[in-house]
């Protein structure tokens, strides 16, 4: 997959990794750390291991917050969602034959990730804790603003080493 920058990607970023048009795939996109860049003066993470919905529900709302200082501009402002341990389940297409079956997550939730998806928002998810917890990684949603990471904690500190911002809800 080509790197790309933001800048010279308009509607195909991906975290500055793009598909090609039309290409079919199981599972999102996977980064390597090396992948990671910092492509906004101010860029920020969120760091999402928690499955509890009033947190969920306080990233989302802060996130929109962070985004309105900056008119919404992801070039003005880079943020990324990382998730997880519990944080990956808002993320999933289904929660069968997870941990967490049986739990019921607002819609609304996913609308307004994939709404902070359209103004650049990236949710990286954690290869580890799929393969920790025996998920099918193709469990995760289709969305271009999805990608899978080899760790959580890793990319957490590979963003921190590159002039993220860390920011973390409840």
């Amino acid at each position: 997959m080509p790197n790309l920058t933001r800048r010279g990607a308009f509607g195909a970023i991906a975290g500055g990794t793009v598909l090609a048009a039309g290409a079919a795939s199981a599972a999102p996109p996977t980064l390597k750390l090396s992948d990671l860049k910092k492509e906004a003066d101010t860029a920020c993470l969120y760091h999402c291991d928690y499955g509890d919905d009033v947190r969920y529900d306080a990233m989302l709302r802060n996130i929109n917050n962070h985004l309105s200082v900056y008119d919404s501009d992801p070039f003005a402002l880079k943020i990324v969602i990382v998730a997880h341990a519990a944080g990956i389940k808002y993320h999933l297409k289904t929660l069968e034959g997870t941990t967490w079956a049986g739990s019921k997550i607002d819609p609304d939730f996913d609308k307004r990730t994939a709404a902070l998806g359209q103004l650049g928002v990236d949710v990286l998810l954690c290869r580890l804790t799929f393969e920790r917890n025996k998920i099918d990684i193709a469990l995760a949603k289709d969305a271009p603003y999805i990608k899978i990471v080899p760790s959580g904690v890793a990319t957490v500190a590979a963003l921190q080493g590159k002039g993220y911002a860390y920011l973390k809800c409840g």
